[in-house]
């Protein structure tokens, strides 16, 4: 019997000396493991596609082009992440109009793919401000199992980066998320609680800024709000991003206020 067996390049960078992440046992994408003949046409286009460009170099390329260099005396703001970013202001809530701030958010996607597109969607952008924001899907599996400590090593890497270009960075908290309607019987509260507490703790330590939208938008079984999320999960309806938007406006602020990298 025949197996898929995808093998995955993740573009991480652990730094000596920083604080170690928390344990999770990581969960395992269906597709990834099951016979072929199982699997429906659109999973495998969607395998194929992944296979030819993996970290979707394509999505943005040629918005990329036609964007340009930032305005003289404009403070670009690049939002890096996946669906939760992408959909923001493309139907679902307001994406800061009136703001020069540019979404580089690919449904989907997890912080290893985040990181092999870092230099094409945010560093030639030359933003003043990066927010990041991921890791859901990493702990969902969408691209392999994947344990808490690689999503943490490629936070850092893309944090050096961003870092060595002179931009400031803001570390978004992944929204609260108890369980996943692509991924049946996952249990996710305690691992995206887990990876926050992170993000929070590193932001510190690296002097940072930390947008929290995780308390904002968690109810008492560690999962989003029902009446914040469209499909009751973990995907942000207006209400949603209505709350997200201040938080991530006041970081981007504080962000400006830091001494440039």
């Amino acid at each position: 019997m025949k197996f898929v067996f995808v093998s995955l390049l993740l573009l991480s960078t652990s730094l000596h000396g920083q604080q170690a992440a928390p344990a999770s046992a990581p969960i395992v994408a269906q597709e990834l493991t099951v016979p072929i003949s199982t699997l429906t046409p659109q999973q495998i286009a969607s395998m194929q596609k992944k296979l030819a460009d993996w970290p979707d170099l394509a999505h943005y390329r040629d918005e990329n082009v036609k964007l340009g260099d930032p305005a003289p005396g404009e403070k670009r703001v690049v939002f890096m992440g996946d669906s939760i970013t992408e959909i923001w202001g493309k139907g679902r809530g307001k994406f800061f109009p009136g703001k020069p701030y540019v979404n580089r958010g690919i449904s989907g996607q997890t912080t290893p793919q985040m990181l092999a597109r870092f230099q094409q969607d945010v560093l030639r952008l030359k933003p003043t401000v990066v927010v990041i924001a991921g890791g859901v899907n990493d702990i969902a599996g969408n691209t392999g199992p994947e344990p808490l400590e690689t999503i943490t090593d490629n936070y850092r890497s893309m944090v050096t980066l961003a870092k060595a270009a002179h931009i400031r960075v803001v570390l978004t908290a992944p929204v609260p998320a108890s369980w996943f309607p692509w991924r049946p019987g996952a249990h996710p509260g305690e691992t995206v609680r887990q990876l926050n507490s992170w993000i929070k703790e590193y932001a510190r330590a690296e002097h940072l800024v930390y947008a929290d939208y995780y308390s904002a938008m968690v109810d008492d079984q560690g999962g989003i709000r029902p009446d914040l999320a469209f499909d009751k999960a973990v995907h942000p309806n207006d209400a949603g991003y209505a709350i997200m938007e201040p938080i991530a406006q006041r970081a981007i602020e504080s962000a400006l206020a830091l001494p440039r990298p």
